[in-house]
């Protein structure tokens, strides 16, 4: 027999020591070891460590159990010519296998168990909300139109709460239940308004001596409690036209709940007596009560001035340049002077600050009205603008109700003069001499404008 080419005994050494070493591997791997689990406190039970020294090793927790493998099944021992031929050990990587597919079917059971209790929960909740009352979600829900009692009753009331008499007058009348339409009040104005003021005689004799015989101009702006720096940037501007006899510049302000803001106001008043207190809550939504506060007071206490000019705090007025234009128009009557605004429309989004319900006002256009910050009445409208507001659906748009439909109503004559113009301007001096009103106008700004306008070195043509 030849023996084959090329084969080296070295070669078949090479083979036998890999054999040999493949069934030493396998025999290896088909043992089963097991490791007895320890505690990490069984690991340092020699330590002779002084902290240890007081320890007392406490029973193995719950935690510690976890740590044991479960009894199971004993692994199987399985060498090559095994795995090879008989297949050994797939059956354990069989039951792996079906293990790990179980337990994948749990977690996919547990998760639609979770997603089907979820479910449940909302439509509780859903049933719930249903049951309950649904609640006013209109916007400024929380400002409504709000009364309060005559001031001198509540000044009455607090002077009974404090002594120790039992009498107390009889409280103020509750506000009328009216039908709501989209969250705005459907009512009359004369059930809203309480006519009268705080008594203040030293203001009356400040602003309008004898009913105001020789008051040529009433000017009066609207302020709100907490403005007292407004007032006094124009006190020390172009409010200094209030010392002249013809001239009387006061503010109408309403009233509040806190004790702090009133009496700051009753200081002012008494350093001043150019302050106005209106029997309504000063808020955004009673402007319309301001303005008409504003006429009832013009028409008890100055009824012989010639004009009346109503402003707000942040206004700039030209009063020379004012004074001017009532001389060209001194013989104008049922008029109001100031920027006209037509064809305006009603805004029907409920979100916005200038809503109009339907219910309020039905056209879809408003009438022409002189807008809002400032604009100038003659005398012999006062008393019948004041008594022809009491009359219609309020509406908390102030310019568009006074001076638009009570105006409207009443055939006041509305005329657009270019100089009202009610806007924020570039303050240079030509643009400041030529207007008689200018608005948005910081604290800081009024005294600045008032410089400029009695500088007399510059001419403007």
């Amino acid at each position: 027999m030849m023996p084959c080419p090329g084969l080296k005994v070295s070669h078949v050494i090479f083979v036998i020591v890999i054999l040999i070493t493949i069934v030493f591997y396998s025999s290896l791997n088909g043992r089963h070891f097991i490791l007895e689990p320890r505690r990490y406190a069984n690991h340092r039970k020699n330590d002779p460590s002084p902290l240890l020294a007081n320890r007392t090793l406490q029973p193995a927790t719950v935690a510690d159990k976890a740590l044991v493998p479960p009894s199971g099944p004993e692994r199987q021992k399985c060498n090559v010519f095994q795995i090879v031929v008989q297949g050994c050990g797939f059956n354990m990587l069989t039951k792996t296998l079906e293990r790990a597919q179980q337990q994948e079917k749990n977690q996919t059971q547990l998760l639609a168990q979770q997603m089907q209790q979820e479910q449940q929960q909302q439509q509780q909740q859903l049933l719930l909300s249903q049951d309950q009352p649904e609640q006013e979600t209109a916007p400024e829900q929380a400002n409504n139109i709000q009364r309060i009692p005559n001031p001198s009753s509540v000044k009455l009331s607090a002077a009974a709460a404090g002594s120790s008499s039992s009498s107390s007058l009889p409280p103020a009348p509750p506000v009328p239940t009216v039908p709501e339409a989209d969250g705005e009040k459907v009512i009359k104005t004369r059930d809203l308004y309480h006519s009268g003021h705080l008594p203040d005689g030293a203001c009356v004799a400040n602003l309008c001596p004898r009913n105001g015989t020789d008051v040529t101009l009433l000017i009066l702006v609207t302020s709100a409690p907490t403005h007292r720096e407004q007032r006094l940037a124009i006190r020390q501007s172009w409010g200094h036209y209030g010392s002249r006899r013809d001239i009387s510049i006061g503010f109408i302000v309403g009233q509040t709940d806190e004790a702090r803001i009133e009496d700051q106001l009753a200081a002012e008043s008494y350093m001043y007596s150019d302050l106005i207190r209106g029997n309504f809550i000063d808020s955004y939504r009673n402007l319309t009560l301001k303005t008409i506060s504003l006429l009832e007071w013009t028409k008890l206490h100055c009824p012989n001035a010639s004009f009346l000019l109503k402003t707000d705090d942040d206004m700039f007025i030209n009063v020379p340049k004012l004074l001017q234009f009532m001389e060209a128009h001194s013989n104008q009557r049922r008029t109001i002077f100031g920027r006209l605004a037509k064809k305006w429309k009603p805004i029907r989004n409920k979100k916005s600050k200038y809503y109009v319900s339907p219910e309020q006002y039905y056209p879809p256009v408003f009438p022409p009205f002189t807008t809002g910050p400032a604009y100038l009445l003659t005398a012999d409208i006062i008393s019948e603008m004041f008594e022809k507001s009491l009359s219609q659906t309020y509406l908390k748009l102030e310019d568009v109700y006074t001076t638009g439909i009570v105006a409207q109503l009443l055939n006041i004559h509305r005329i657009n003069v270019k100089e009202f113009l009610n806007r924020r301007i570039a303050f240079n001096q030509c643009n400041i001499k030529k207007a008689i009103s200018i608005h948005m106008v910081k604290n800081n700004e009024q005294l600045d404008l008032w410089k400029k306008q009695v500088d007399t070195s510059v001419s403007c043509t």
